[in-house]
């Protein structure tokens, strides 16, 4: 059983439904007993961080993600926004994150990428938005992104104008190429973070999912 966190932080209708489509059961959840008696967690998200900050602590959530992957050893996986709520800062508001991945999140700077590449047919604007290919960081191998299809061709779909940075690299999983390299998948311990959406990336992401909830 996989156990949605509901939020209130954007439609997490399609995740729902990618899960069943690949044959799993899965549950939203909104209460502290719920998350913390669940198997596997996903914690999706869209929006701005301060938003999606103040959705967390309204919900009364936030101890109890902290006491899940802490002291119980659920394995949590973050999208997007509920990717970037991993870490503690981000340029884009003043509120705290859970704080669990080192590391923080800033904004798209293309201050230092050649003026060619940036009016090159808009290709930089922000946000960066549709699909885009990854590649694994050799140092840090998961089964989750051990994906049979992984190759030169593995692509998925963002939406994001911020991205993770400074993180370790022995807790970096997957980057991107866009105007310059960046960390798109992050795992430390039981904690994964995405921030593409595997529910919208097809063959690609519901690989991804399936190996979460079969192997993880």
């Amino acid at each position: 059983m996989i156990s949605i966190i509901d939020c209130q932080m954007g439609n997490i209708g399609s995740v729902v439904n990618i899960i069943k489509h690949i044959g799993h059961s899965v549950q939203v959840i909104s209460t502290e007993k719920e998350l913390l008696q669940a198997k596997k967690l996903i914690f999706p998200g869209v929006g701005h961080w301060d938003n999606g900050v103040k959705k967390l602590n309204e919900s009364g959530l936030k101890p109890a993600i902290l006491e899940a992957v802490n002291e119980r050893r659920i394995p949590l996986m973050g999208i997007c926004l509920g990717m970037q709520l991993l870490f503690k800062t981000s340029e884009e508001g003043q509120q705290e994150g859970l704080g669990l991945v080192p590391g923080y999140v800033k904004k798209f700077d293309f201050s230092g990428v050649s003026k060619d590449l940036l009016t090159s047919a808009g290709r930089l604007r922000i946000p960066h938005m549709g699909w885009n290919l990854v590649q694994p960081c050799k140092k840090q191998d998961s089964m989750l992104t051990r994906l049979e299809e992984l190759d030169d061709e593995t692509r998925f779909y963002f939406v994001h104008s911020y991205h993770a940075s400074d993180v370790p690299e022995v807790y970096q999983l997957l980057t991107c190429y866009y105007g310059y390299k960046f960390v798109c998948a992050v795992n430390k311990d039981n904690v994964w973070g995405f921030q593409f959406h595997p529910e919208k990336s097809h063959k690609f992401g519901m690989q991804l999912l399936k190996n979460f909830a079969e192997r993880i």
